[in-house]
């Protein structure tokens, strides 16, 4: 829309021009603006981008310099050779384009009419330039709107004028209106238009870094308010004046340079940022290093690019070392000007610190040759620190140090790891040692950097020591083998009888000392043990299902004392497999059975057998009927495996409790048999429940019937 209003604009002025110049004779010489004024152009597909479509001519009598063109159409535009071109593919245009030219001396509009464009609207040239019955008079009257400036931060009085708009009607029945941001929408009233002459005035001080242009709307209307010109587009930009001071986006940089480090070699950037407009001197900022703390041993070791704002270093790599300068930190005092560093310039300060960073030129040395330790045998842990000088920058891999041993341990009896803190090694006893096996190791040590060492720098021999660890004689507790002694016995042998023979020797060689054992823990208390033999017998009798036996094992702790001074201890375990033997009946389960009084189903329950003892003890079992009389005229018991039994009933019971003698019978040499009772409950069921009796239980046996006779005829 703005472009077209533009062309449009463009398009009256030359009109208007033409005829003044008709009227005034014309005259010779060169003629500001397009040369040719009508183009073609045959469409034959779509258009590629960057394609150059024809070539325009155009010269505005003053070198072309600072010519800017709009094309009414967005898609195109006019390169630097004056060539017509997409800037992206474009498949379907507008039968005419517009382009409008304008530049100090010139301002004039060509027409590019495209050919072969297939049929895809209805639209006019007239349309595409916001003609038609908007404007009928458009031919016939024009305004001329200039862009006009304002210089910002400007002191009274005001009103000031900044511009003109003119109209080319001759009637001068109209008058003009401003609208748009800045006259009647917010900032209301900045720009003012006189309604007579046109004249434009800014009513007071502006500021570009809070609206930088203004694009109001400038039309003509008679005096009842009926629109008769525009509107047309008014831009009013704000010229920038240097009223902000660079300002850096913290007060305090950091950066690091590696010691060493070439000449040249970039430590950081300092950027500012300026609030003027980017596009003058207003905003070109300079830098400069105005201070460098401390100033040893050059007070200019870093130099700053003046419009990159990069730092560098300018000290050699030989004096840029860590270890020999006064400091490891730096700090720059880094100024920004603008105005491209002239002495009008506005400024701002920061501070840039650079830290000298360590690289690894020093090898660690160890501070002795010869370390020496005393530990005791059979103990663990440190036996001695080794200490180290390194000068490189603690704290960092240049400086931390790791230890190996790379010699005199084939056992991997030692350790070493490094005290975080102090750069130590800490040389450790990970299994325990044995004097009678050496009493004297001589471990040869070396150290190195975490970090590798810069190529011109190697370990020398500072960087290895020798470590003499001497192994100090302790009484030793005697050692049981095997631990565990593992035996197999049967359970219920006879008291006293013999299970096992305890072993335990004296780690001690080299002295001569007696061995005495005894019971430390017998969960049972079934064994004893000869204090000089070290033989085990049985105190009491041995238990299988004893609740101190586990998965048949039963397990003691023998104690072994020397007579060492002081005396020393070693305990050993033994670990006895007990063996069954058929020693428990076998009973039945479950012990209670219920039945329905009226039940079509005669069998009452499914009963199994089980036994204390493990196979071939126990199952399969028997299980039958007790020896009572006439209890194989009510019930029945069937064999289902060789676990359990189904009891089922040959006639029907009246509801009462009945107590069932069973016989069961296992499989041991000799078996071993159990008489035991099945209570049955007959019970009267309705609806999905039991109604059974709570009454005793009637036993099928005779000795009841008995009883309950003798007892009747004694109440006679």
């Amino acid at each position: 829309m703005e472009i077209g209003v533009r062309i449009l604009l463009a398009f009256l002025f030359h009109q208007v021009a033409s005829v003044v110049g008709q009227e005034d004779g014309g005259h010779d010489g060169c003629v500001p603006g397009f040369q040719v004024k009508s183009y073609l152009v045959a469409y034959s597909g779509p258009f590629q981008k960057g394609q150059s479509l024809m070539q325009v001519e155009f010269d505005d009598c003053a070198g072309n310099e600072d010519v800017t063109f709009d094309v009414s159409d967005p898609r195109f535009h006019i390169d630097g050779d004056l060539n017509l071109v997409p800037r992206r593919d474009v498949r379907y245009c507008e039968p005419a384009l517009f382009i409008h030219g304008v530049s100090a001396h010139a301002d004039d509009l060509a027409q590019v009419d495209i050919t072969g464009l297939p049929v895809q609207s209805g639209q006019t040239v007239g349309d595409m330039v916001n003609l038609g019955q908007k404007l009928p008079y458009r031919a016939k009257r024009s305004l001329l709107v200039p862009n006009m400036v304002v210089a910002e931060n400007q002191r009274g009085p005001f009103p000031r004028i900044i511009g003109k708009v003119i109209s080319m009607d001759k009637q001068r029945n109209y008058i003009f209106r401003l609208t748009g941001p800045g006259a009647d929408q917010y900032p209301r009233g900045l720009f003012t238009i006189d309604r007579d002459s046109g004249e434009v005035s800014v009513s007071r001080s502006v500021d570009r870094e809070a609206i930088d242009s203004y694009q109001l709307e400038v039309s003509a209307t008679d005096f009842a308010g009926n629109l008769i010109e525009g509107p047309a587009i008014l831009v009013i930009s704000v010229i920038d004046q240097n009223d902000n001071r660079p300002i850096f986006k913290e007060t305090r940089y950091t950066g690091e340079v590696l010691e060493g480090s070439p000449t040249g070699t970039t430590v950081m950037t300092m950027t500012a940022f300026d609030a003027d407009d980017p596009g003058t001197d207003n905003a070109a900022l300079r830098y400069n290093i105005v201070r460098q703390s401390p100033d040893k041993p050059s007070p200019n070791m870093f130099y700053i690019d003046a419009e990159r704002g990069d730092i560098v270093t300018v000290i050699s790599p030989t004096l840029l070392d860590r270890e020999t300068l006064p400091t490891t930190t730096y700090e720059l005092e880094i100024v920004a000007k603008d105005m491209a560093g002239s002495e009008v310039g506005l400024t701002g300060t920061a501070t840039a610190t650079i830290t000298i960073t360590d690289k690894n030129d020093h090898a660690p040395e160890f501070t002795h040759p010869l370390f020496e330790a005393q530990v005791h045998e059979g103990s663990k842990g440190v036996v001695v620190n080794l200490t180290v000088d390194d000068r490189d920058d603690p704290a960092t891999g240049a400086w931390r140090a790791m230890y190996s041993i790379i010699s005199g341990d084939p056992t991997r009896s030692f350790e070493i790891q490094t005290n975080p803190d102090n750069n130590e090694g800490m040389l450790s006893v990970v299994k325990p040692l044995d004097y009678e096996a050496s009493a004297l190791h001589i471990l040869h040590i070396k150290v190195e950097n975490e970090d590798p060492m810069v190529p011109d720098v190697g370990y020398g021999p500072s960087s290895t020591a020798t470590v003499r660890v001497t192994i100090e004689d302790i009484n030793e507790g005697p050692v049981f083998f095997p631990d565990p002694l593992i035996v197999t016995r049967m359970e219920n042998i006879p008291v006293g009888s013999f299970v096992a023979s305890l072993n335990a020797t004296d780690p001690d060689i080299l002295e001569i000392q007696s061995i005495r054992y005894a019971v430390l823990r017998d969960p049972a208390g079934w064994l004893s043990v000869n204090p000089v033999r070290g033989t085990v017998n049985t105190s009491a009798s041995l238990d299988r299902e004893s609740p101190y036996v586990h998965d048949n094992k039963y397990t003691a702790v023998f104690i072994a004392t020397d007579n060492g001074t002081p005396p020393a201890t070693g305990t050993g375990t033994l670990i006895i497999y007990l063996e069954d033997y058929n020693d428990n009946a076998p009973y039945v389960l479950p012990s209670v059975a219920r039945v329905c009084e009226d039940a079509h189903d005669m069998n009452v329950a499914i009963v199994g057998g089980w036994d204390k003892d493990l196979p071939p003890n126990a199952a399969p079992f028997k299980i039958e009927l007790g020896k009572q009389p006439d209890l194989d005229k009510t019930w029945k018991v069937t064999r289902v495996n060789s676990t359990h039994s189904q009891i089922m009933l040959l006639r029907s019971l009246k509801k009462d409790n009945y107590q069932l003698p069973l016989l069961i019978t296992d499989s041991g040499v000799p078996p071993l048999s159990n008489n035991t009772e099945v209570k049955v409950q007959v019970c009267i069921c309705k609806k999905n429940r039991m109604h059974c009796s709570l009454a005793h239980s009637h036993r099928a046996s005779l000795h009841v019937l008995l009883t309950t006779l003798l007892l009747a005829l004694l109440c006679l």
